[in-house]
């Protein structure tokens, strides 16, 4: 059997950029499973999606809340918030194209500003990983 790989030497970047994601993603969650109802009319989007998609984020948030305060985290759970980002990101974008959703600008916007910012946070991830020193667990 293989190896793990944990950080032994995690980048600054990558602590910071974990815990921005958390910082962030946490009271947005919490805005969107609380909160759903008034920003469905606000935003011409479903209340149920953005209800259940808060609620979706919530036990992500502490994931990587338990990543980010590890002093070693394994590499393969850096890479698993990497990856949930990178899908969070791509799958609103699918969403608004092909759900056969009608938001209004506000809602568009809305939208496609959380997938960017998504993108760029586990971009930023990805290269504070790889400027992580490794080594077997």
């Amino acid at each position: 059997m293989a190896a793990t790989a944990t950080l032994a030497v995690r980048h600054p970047l990558l602590t910071r950029v974990l815990w921005a994601d958390v910082v962030i993603s946490g009271p947005f969650g919490l805005l969107l499973a609380l909160a759903a109802g008034p920003l469905a009319g606000l935003l011409d989007l479903p209340e149920t999606l953005l209800r259940v998609a808060g609620i979706v984020l919530l036990p992500i948030v502490a994931f990587i809340a338990w990543v980010a305060s590890r002093t070693a985290p394994p590499r393969w759970a850096v890479l698993a918030v990497v990856d949930v980002n990178a899908l969070w990101a791509v799958t609103s974008v699918i969403l608004l194209l092909a759900a056969g959703l009608s938001p209004n600008a506000l809602g568009i916007a809305f939208v496609v500003a959380q997938a960017v910012a998504v993108a760029v946070i586990a971009e930023l991830q990805y290269i504070g990983l790889r400027r992580s020193v490794t080594r077997p667990a």
